[in-house]
């Protein structure tokens, strides 16, 4: 029972203890028409995962900002993943599965999980149980990880309660595992769907052939204007693999050289005009901001490595080939001089099998994006839909659109809203429409504060017209 549904009415204590209302329950009755399809008959069979034997989690003391009373549990599976799982007082049986973004590199720590539910604690106080996984491994390896959120729901099950109803949350990254996941895991065992709906936000849905091509692009401009990733006295190497095994480069080495060509670490007034005008033409050749340049070279650094070494067995995924870069000063120039690599059709594939959603999820898929996000471009939604439809299953998905320009968290409310609107669409089967969200979310205001920035009427541009086109 959702507590700011209209169709699962609200004990008075309920009430007080979100400060909501029975108006509030009351506004948020809106929706739009039409039940999702049935699954397409080309549906692949649901992935199996191996049984193994899992410990029961340990009580734990739960981080701040979790409702008062809140029972918290926690420990580490059988494959390595550390996980904690957060049940509000007033828990009415919706369990939220979380895929975290990033992806970390490096070993899984519980630092990562104690991360996630501090920024998700909106979860928990709008009344659902929570539970995170930091996943096996760190890198770029999404079935592994739709694997380890698997698990943790079955240790959920086993081990602590059998919910009523199961929401699959990717965000960032993490909305291609929850996409990937919610098409590996149809069946759990028992003839139901382990997933009753799912919500992406934020997320990475262009699958990892298309969605880092963009960042291939920075390192061949910045080094064209640049020269220092790698420096001339350095080992060259192809810059589509990120670094060389064994390299030595730390983040903020990265930086310096980033500062001394760019002016990255100024305010404006203090760069020279050549730095200026190399960053100008970065920002503008990508449409990327200033300040998001040098994240996006981290991932094309670690990331890019780590894909090259530990995904693809040293082949490339990323290639250039035919693309044209505009919004230099000297396009010719730039075009002319800079690097160009061929993708390897096998390691593109093999790449492609684990990080690209196939679309095939047989359950309502509600997705929010800001429309300036400078981390994972709104576009990718524009590939996602298309991917859906291919697979048949575009009457499963709505998609939502806000006017904010961060990537990490967008509003209290608007999370709230799109809870409360994928679980009603999954129960009763009448799909919402973005003019019905919209409308909706001013109610979820009175409990959790300003927000609702929801954009009804947009609709995204193909990513080829954000990130340059290639062959």
């Amino acid at each position: 029972m959702h507590p700011f549904s209209p169709r699962h009415p609200l004990l008075p204590s309920r009430i007080h203890a979100l400060g909501a209302s029975v108006g509030v329950a009351a506004a948020l009755a809106l929706s739009g028409c039409a039940s999702p399809p049935p699954a397409p008959s080309s549906q692949r069979p649901s992935a199996t995962l191996p049984a193994t034997a899992e410990a029961a989690p340990q009580a734990t003391t739960c981080p701040k900002g979790l409702p008062d009373n809140t029972r918290c549990l926690s420990g580490k599976d059988s494959a390595g993943a550390f996980y904690m799982i957060a049940i509000p007082p007033n828990w009415q049986g919706t369990l939220v599965m979380h895929s975290h973004g990033g992806p970390a590199l490096g070993a899984a720590t519980m630092a990562r999980v104690l991360e996630d539910i501090d920024r998700w604690n909106i979860t928990v106080r709008a009344g659902y149980a929570w539970a995170g996984s930091s996943f096996r491994q760190g890198g770029v390896a999404v079935r592994a990880a739709a694997e380890d959120t698997e698990r943790l729901r079955r240790i959920f099950v086993q081990h602590v309660a059998k919910p009523e109803f199961t929401l699959l949350h990717g965000q960032s990254w993490g909305a291609s595992v929850a996409a990937v996941g919610a098409s590996m895991f149809t069946d759990d065992g028992t003839g139901r769907k382990p997933y009753d709906a799912v919500l992406l936000t934020s997320g990475v849905l262009a699958g990892g052939t298309k969605a880092y091509d963009f960042r291939l692009d920075l390192r061949v401009i910045y080094q064209h204007l640049c020269g220092n990733h790698p420096k001339a006295d350095e080992g060259q190497y192809p810059l589509w693999m990120g670094l060389p095994a064994g390299a030595k480069l730390t983040q903020a080495e990265l930086r310096a050289r980033t500062d001394e060509c760019l002016g990255l670490g100024k305010p404006a007034a203090q760069r020279t005009p050549s730095q200026q005008r190399k960053l100008d033409t970065i920002t503008r050749t990508l449409k990327i901001p200033q300040n998001q340049v040098q994240s996006h070279l981290n991932w094309a650094t670690w990331h890019f490595q780590d894909i090259a070494q530990n995904r693809t067995g040293g082949r490339n995924v990323f290639g250039n080939i035919g693309a044209q870069y505009r919004g230099s000063d000297d396009d010719a120039t730039l075009n002319r001089s800079a690097l160009r690599y061929a993708a390897e059709p096998q390691a593109v594939a093999a790449f492609g099998a684990d990080t690209d959603p196939d679309g095939r999820i047989p359950v309502p898929v509600l997705t929010v994006h800001g429309i300036h996000d400078p981390t994972a471009f709104v576009e990718m939604e524009d590939t996602f839909r298309r991917t859906m439809e291919r697979a048949g299953t575009a009457g499963h998905l709505v998609q939502t659109f806000t006017d904010d320009g961060t990537h990490s968290y967008l509003h209290d409310p608007i999370y709230v809203t799109l809870f409360a609107t994928v679980i009603d669409w999954a129960r009763d089967g009448t799909k919402p429409t973005p003019a019905a969200i919209a409308q909706r979310c001013p109610a979820a205001e009175a409990a959790f504060g300003k927000g609702c920035k929801f954009l009804p009427d947009f609709q995204p541009k193909p990513l080829d017209t954000r990130v340059t086109p290639r062959s």
